[in-house]
């Protein structure tokens, strides 16, 4: 490290701290003062701002700000490095000592002062918040000048971080906060106003720091800027003193003391303050949380009228936003709850979208990600519920149904009529725990799946107090291979077997496993980490059992690197030059929880990357694609795949061979998703209405297997020998062949099209349903195993096809 004090006051008298700095932060510092010539190696070579760290990146980011702008000229060796800078810290931390710290307030005071259009009042709260020591005393000054600036120019935004600044010197005044705050406060919001007012700068600051609206520049959200809020028990008894008003005014608009109009239970400023007070909840799983968040939000969801709206949709989607940021079991049962008596159209669709988020990001949160809400369910999976005389009873296995008790004590899925007449409120009721069950079985399956990347694992003993022991919870993870962590420090696959009340366990070849101790590791299994046996070993157990697994996991696709991929080293071009359906690919991205900017005939709507964080933040993967526009019909090319690990605060190119390998598979799997289910090969019309890209739809039609495609291989070879069609067909290594009456079919395993022998002519066919005969036992739902079976079921029995379009092209080709 070098001391740089003296060289760079030669070159400017400035606020230039004695800081130590690394030998490359130095040669950036002499090129942002105007120290380096046109020889300096600085000068000449592009700025890579991952060499330094964060605290040097604080040092360089307050020098850069106190450079006047009109000297920063084109020919400037510093200009493109303070442009570096300003874009660097869009996805850095930066820290900054105390001497930095002070230097950066003071050059944005001179911005303000100078009604600088873009100052920031954020992003002098955030060096604050990032100071490494105690906050400069000079800061008061410069917070001060700030603030009146804005207050004597009009300027509102960011009202938060204005009042933390003016708090620096005694708290903001009356004309102050009128000023800041333009809009009428409403009683929550001013609620909330009045408690920042006592707690002063440090509290306010954080509420800056956390609210949504960030803008240019500014610095990610401090990733424990929750955390601080949540530490101050004056803030956490004002959240549940906010949430329980809220409550109060749903259930007084409810019961019709309050006047109903739609959207309009609360102002904007208060669904800001209550998202607020909802994070700090979750953030600290407070008990009291649960019952007053699903009271509160089954209120805001119906109208107390016959309505199709409702009181507060931004109240709504703001508390699932909270939910996804610190998600908790009971949060997304409240909102799977919701989802089922909401009435407005558009509102069921965007809840899904947010619980998909939830769902992911409860997966890494391992100390609640276990809980579930108790339906009822006893350990066989039933619960009995008397109605009119009759007995109802809910139960789960594969999925969740309703059943009525006869007499002879069998079940039926039959409701008696006098239920049906005299007790219609009571059937409803049953009807929506059913849908109840159902998500919540659907919601812990993509949860648990979820949790793959991060390689979550917990206790035994928990896993059997607080998902095992859960009747409902019990007929998921008893459908599911488990990992225990021996005393040896080596893993073992097992499957639950008995039943909840005697529970057991098996080995992939049906061996007897002794119970793990309570404080054994267990985790999700995942192929990639067994041999080709034990794989092999676990599907065929699976489908002797006729056991339908809730996550594919036996069938799992497991995605290794390939020799081209260790060649390239830091990109992969498996599931590259692709032709897909861009208004597929879109929503399909976004469902997976990948973030992209949307595509079109605009400008810079031509390319994007697509991103999607995994690994509990450790590690991201980028897929670019390019805008194709055929005629009437969208389409994206895809390209390179590569992936990016967090280091010190930023996104950095890994090599692939350091990627784990989970973290691989199921980062590509997606990719793999997105090509299988998008590309125009999948699309039986597009050689009927197109003429672009017909050489890639026919060859996609023969190429050689994917992975994907090469698991619903391994399926069919264990489905086809238990079914009638058996004897008429045969798997090569591409095609499932139908032998018929009238011909020979061949059905590609991956794309599912169709190819008729002898000439290999194509044909169309869009089957009604894409699920075979209801005696067809599927080890996974996949839509494209469905259709292939369905197709195949149909070819085999070709003579009493009555389907016009498909007997004129049989007839047309025989």
């Amino acid at each position: 490290m070098t001391d740089v004090t003296a060289e760079v006051t030669e070159a400017r008298p400035t606020t230039v701290m004695s800081v130590p700095l690394s030998p490359y932060a130095t040669e950036l510092l002499r090129l942002l003062t105007g120290a380096a010539d046109e020889s300096d190696p600085a000068v000449r070579h592009v700025v890579d701002l991952s060499r330094i760290d964060d605290r040097e990146l604080g040092v360089l980011l307050a020098v850069a700000h106190e450079l006047p702008a009109r000297e920063l000229t084109v020919v400037h060796p510093g200009r493109q490095l303070r442009w570096a800078l300003t874009g660097a810290i869009q996805e850095r931390q930066p820290r900054f000592p105390p001497e930095s710290c002070a230097a950066l307030l003071a050059a944005l005071a001179k911005d303000f002062q100078a009604d600088h259009p873009q100052g920031n009042p954020l992003l002098a709260v955030g060096a604050l918040l990032r100071c490494d020591g105690q906050w400069p005393a000079t800061a008061t000054r410069s917070a001060v000048a700030i603030v009146r600036a804005m207050v004597a120019r009009g300027r509102s935004e960011q009202p938060y971080a204005m009042m933390a600044l003016a708090g620096l010197a005694g708290g903001p005044t009356r004309v102050m906060l009128n000023a800041m705050f333009r809009r009428s406060l409403a009683p929550i919001a001013r609620d909330e106003l009045e408690l920042l007012t006592k707690l002063g700068a440090p509290a306010q600051a954080l509420v800056a720091e956390v609210c949504r609206d960030r803008p240019y520049p500014s610095m990610p959200q401090l990733p424990d800027a929750w955390q601080r809020l949540a530490a101050i028990e004056e803030y956490v008894a004002f959240a549940r003193r906010a949430l329980d008003a809220a409550r109060a005014r749903v259930a007084s608009i409810q019961a019709g003391e309050l006047p109903y109009v739609a959207d309009k239970a609360f102002a904007p400023d208060e669904v800001e303050v209550l998202g607020r007070a909802v994070r700090v909840a979750l953030r600290h799983d407070e008990a009291w949380l649960p019952e007053l968040l699903r009271s509160l939000l089954l209120g805001v969801a119906v109208a107390p009228t016959s309505a199709r709206t409702l009181p507060s949709q931004a109240l709504l989607y703001e508390a699932a936003r909270a939910a996804g940021d610190f998600p908790t079991p009971e949060a997304l049962a409240t909102l799977l709850a919701v989802r089922g008596v909401v009435r407005h159209k558009g509102v069921p669709r965007q809840l899904d979208r947010m619980c998909k988020r939830i769902e992911r990001a409860l997966a890494e949160r391992t100390d609640t990600v276990l809980r579930l809400p108790d339906l009822g369910f006893g350990p066989d999976g039933t619960v009995v519920v008397e109605v009119g005389g009759h007995r109802a009873v809910l139960v789960v296995s594969d999925e969740v149904v309703l059943r009525w008790r006869r007499a002879d004590g069998t079940l039926s899925p039959t409701v008696p009529a006098v239920v049906r007449r005299d007790q219609p409120d009571e059937l409803g009721e049953l009807r929506g725990r059913v849908k109840q069950a159902r998500d919540q079985v659907t919601a812990l399956a993509r949860t648990l799946e979820a949790g793959y990347p991060a390689a979550s694992a917990q206790p035994y003993g928990q896993w059997r107090a607080e998902l095992a022991g859960n009747g409902l919870g019990w007929q998921v993870v008893r459908r599911l291979i488990w990992e225990v962590r021996h005393p040896g420090g080596e893993w073992r696959a097992v499957l639950p077997d008995g039943d909840a009340a005697d529970e057991r366990f098996v080995d992939a070849f049906g061996g007897s496993v002794a119970r793990p101790e309570p404080d054994a590791a267990l985790r999700l299994w995942h192929p990639i980490r067994s041999g080709v046996d034990e794989v092999r070993a676990w599907r065929d157990l699976l489908t002797e059992r006729r056991l339908r697994q809730p996550v594919r996991q036996a069938f799992r696709e497991v995605y290794l690197l390939t020799p081209a991929e260790e060649e390239t080293g830091t990109y992969s071009l498996r599931f590259a030059a692709h032709i897909v359906h861009y208004r597929q690919l879109y929503p399909l991205l976004r469902s997976r929880g990948w973030t992209t900017q949307m595509l079109g005939p605009w400008d810079g709507g031509d390319a994007a990357t697509a991103y999607r964080v995994l690994a509990s933040g450790a590690w991201r993967i980028g897929l670019h694609h390019d805008y194709l526009r055929e005629e009437d019909v969208e389409c994206a090319s895809t390209g390179r795949v590569w992936f990016e690990r967090s280091t010190e605060g930023a996104w950095r190119t890994g090599s692939l061979t350091e990627v784990p390998p989970v973290v691989f598979s199921e980062a590509m799997r997606d990719v793999d998703l997105f090509v299988s289910v998008t590309s125009i090969a999948a699309d039986p019309y597009w050689t009927d209405r197109r003429t672009e890209h017909g050489d890639y739809w026919r060859a996609e039609s023969r190429r050689e297997l994917g992975t994907t495609a090469q698991v619903r291989r391994t399926a069919l070879e264990r489905i086809l020998p238990r079914t009638k069609i058996a004897d008429r067909c045969t798997l090569t290594d591409r095609y499932l062949v139908v032998r018929g009456e009238l011909r020979t079919y061949k059905i590609h395993l991956g794309s599912a099209n169709i190819l008729m022998e002898p000439d290999d002519t194509y044909l169309c066919i869009v089957p009604a349903r894409r699920k075979p005969p209801g005696e067809v036992f599927l080890p996974f739902e996949e839509d494209r195993l469905g259709l292939i079976l369905s197709k195949a079921f149909l070819l085999a029995d070709d003579a009493r096809i009555t389907d016009e379009s498909i007997v004129a092209q049989l007839r047309a080709r025989r």
